[in-house]
């Protein structure tokens, strides 16, 4: 198999797999419908396996599909990359590159883009600050940073990293020696882990994030960092409303066990700030694809 002639069927492949349609992937490349539907045909064909199925809803990727869509969504962007750094050599981005980010992201999320961002910018010097708190990019001259909740009223150029939604979970530990509570009113009649990111009145949703509720909660600790609160749920110290995918391996592992399974907290939303008004720069414009790329990556780990 000639995986270079392959390279341009890929790259169809991976724009109709993200966008999860033909039509919509035919517009952005500016190609028939028709075409995009033989090339990926022929990538099919030449790797043996069907990748895409067409349902009334869109485009299903198979299993087959998923992996090659995993090992490919970063291609078209390191070849768009790649030229664009050609075009400038004489301009290389050098020198400090500082930024601030939430805890809990490091290993699968920070490091990885990091590391990505130096082998393509091999001149910065990347500074990493972490951090729940509001860091305001000029007072604390930043180049950048990734925020989760609500932003405060500034000039600051905010883009959308993701959302991610909050479950109750308590340890099998602490519903053994406490049990489940059956509904939302009994959840005060429990050790309640709170956090300093939540409101007075917590934010409580259904499974679809619909019949808002509004609750108050006495807490017996309280924690200011998703990791702190993390940990305190482990050890049995109380039931803690908590990102789901920071949690999700726990369930999984039942280190932790799903409390009040049919509610769950708000959608927290993730920005990427920075302070350009413009065109940004190159490497600034590269850190945000990164980061969003093993943001996401990492939640739909958690979720599969």
């Amino acid at each position: 198999m000639n995986n270079i002639k392959l390279a341009p069927l890929l790259l169809i492949f991976a724009e109709v797999a993200t966008r999860r349609s033909y039509t919509s992937a035919a517009k952005n490349l500016g190609i028939s419908k028709s075409a995009i539907s033989q090339q990926v045909k022929r990538l099919e064909q030449a790797t043996g396996q069907q990748l895409l199925i067409r349902s009334t809803r869109g485009v299903v990727l198979t299993t087959a599909g998923e992996t090659l869509l995993a090992r490919s969504e970063l291609l078209d962007e390191q070849l768009n990359m790649a030229f664009t750094e050609l075009n400038q050599l004489k301009a290389q981005p050098s020198g400090l590159f500082k930024v601030s980010v939430p805890p809990f992201s490091e290993k699968e999320i920070v490091i990885p883009a990091i590391r990505q961002l130096c082998l393509e910018f091999p001149m910065l010097t990347p500074e990493i600050v972490v951090t729940a708190k509001w860091q305001d990019l000029i007072e604390h001259n930043l180049d950048a940073a990734v925020f989760g909740g609500d932003i405060k009223d500034c000039d600051y150029r905010a883009l959308s990293v993701s959302t991610v939604s909050e479950v109750f979970c308590a340890s099998p530990n602490y519903i053994a020696q406490f049990g489940s509570p059956k509904c939302l009113e009994e959840l005060s009649q429990h050790k309640f882990i709170a956090t300093a990111w939540h409101r007075p009145k917590i934010e409580i949703f259904d499974n679809n994030l619909n019949n808002k509720q509004l609750i108050s909660i006495d807490h017996s600790i309280k924690v200011n960092t998703l990791t702190t609160g993390l940990e305190t749920a482990l050890l049995d110290m109380g039931i803690a409303l908590l990102p789901e995918f920071l949690v999700q391996t726990h369930l999984d592992g039942n280190n932790l066990q799903r409390v009040l399974p049919d509610l769950r907290g708000r959608d927290w939303h993730f920005y990427f700030l920075h302070q350009y008004k413009g065109e940004k720069p190159t490497h600034i414009t590269r850190f945000y694809q990164l980061y969003r790329h093993y943001f996401l990556k990492a939640c739909t780990k958690q979720k599969a």
